[in-house]
């Protein structure tokens, strides 16, 4: 999602050495699961960067085709499918 007007420039990131393709998806866009590819650095860290608007959004990375939490992210919240997505509040 490209960066517009009133949007905050956001960082994403997830420490996944072995995972050969991480996704970012969240309320932000739809829960697309092919548009925010995150590109890996030579440490095994995983990184997306996205423009959000203020407000709180949630979401979650699809590393190899499953559905994963950030382990770095202190708020979650519960799902319809019986699990919890991770909140990112932007100001």
């Amino acid at each position: 999602m490209p960066r517009s007007a009133g949007t905050k420039l956001t960082e994403f990131k997830l420490y996944a050495p072995g995972a050969k393709k991480v996704v970012l998806a969240g309320s932000f866009n739809k829960w697309d699961t092919s548009k925010l590819l995150a590109k890996k650095d030579s440490k095994g860290n995983w990184l997306v960067k996205t423009g959000l608007k203020p407000g709180r959004h949630e979401y979650k990375f699809i590393v190899d085709g499953a559905w994963i939490n950030d382990p770095r992210c202190t708020s979650c919240v519960a799902n319809s499918l019986g699990t919890h997505n991770c909140v990112v509040e932007v100001k």
